[in-house]
């Protein structure tokens, strides 16, 4: 896939200096950076996920089936009522 993009001052010194201290082509500076920065996008959206999984909250109550759709007459003969 070829891309064409525009680069401000900072970013085409950025790409300059990596070019110079890793002799790659552009092309290489470029996929190896969209790697990274994908690996981190994965990592962080694979957390919360991960945490929840092994948290064993997923699931981890007993009820009716339609409790979603009638939940608040449950909560409603649940809970006390002053009288």
């Amino acid at each position: 896939m070829d891309i064409n993009v525009s680069l401000d001052e900072r970013a085409e010194k950025h790409l300059a200096f990596v070019q110079s201290a890793t002799q790659q082509r552009v092309s290489d500076i470029v996929s190896h950076a969209l790697d990274l920065y994908y690996r981190q996008l994965e990592d962080q959206q694979g957390v919360g996920t991960r945490m929840l999984m092994e948290s064993d909250f997923i699931g981890c109550a007993e009820g009716p089936e339609n409790l979603s759709a009638d939940y608040k007459q449950h909560l409603d003969a649940a809970l006390p009522h002053e009288r």
